[in-house]
This record gives structure tokens, sequence and C-alpha cells, in this order.
């Protein structure tokens, strides 16, 4: 993937892992679970609000998603916006 093609959340999601020293396991779990929820939306995350994240998470739960993968796709929203 050249630099073009990445977005600036993905670049600074990158950046801020690299920083924190997260597994190359942890990164892409972490960027797989913030483009699942862009997909739901049909929008960035970014532009996400208390109200689009609630809704996935009631579609997490719903689909069947174990409780630990719910938690770690809520850390990787949480960890994309900058909020920890």
């Amino acid at each position: 993937m050249s630099d073009e093609t990445v977005s600036p959340l993905r670049r600074r999601m990158i950046e801020e892992m690299t920083i924190r020293q997260f597994s190359p396991k942890v990164q892409k779990d972490y960027l797989r679970h913030v483009k699942n929820f862009a997909v739901f939306l049909g929008r960035s995350p970014d532009k996400a609000d208390f109200e689009d994240i609630r809704r996935y998470q009631l579609h997490l739960s719903t689909s069947g998603l174990g409780v630990p993968s719910r938690n770690i796709a809520m850390t990787a929203l949480l960890s994309s916006s900058g909020r920890r």
C-alpha cells in the first residue's frame, strides 16, 4: 500500500500504536476492527458519535461476537479516536 492510499486516521493510528509498542498482531487486529466499523458506518470513523458507537455495539452483540472480541473492538475504536 503506498503512502498516498493511507488515510490520515489510519496513519495516525499506526503511529500511535508504534509509539506505544503494540505488537504487529494487535496493530493488525485494531486496524481491522476500525475498518469494520467504517464499513458499518458507511463513512470515516473519525466522524462517529456516541450513538454510532452504541449502534455498532448492538450490532456486534446481535451478530454473535463474543464479549472479549467486542471489548477488543471497542478498545480499538477508542484508540483510533485518541481516547484511552
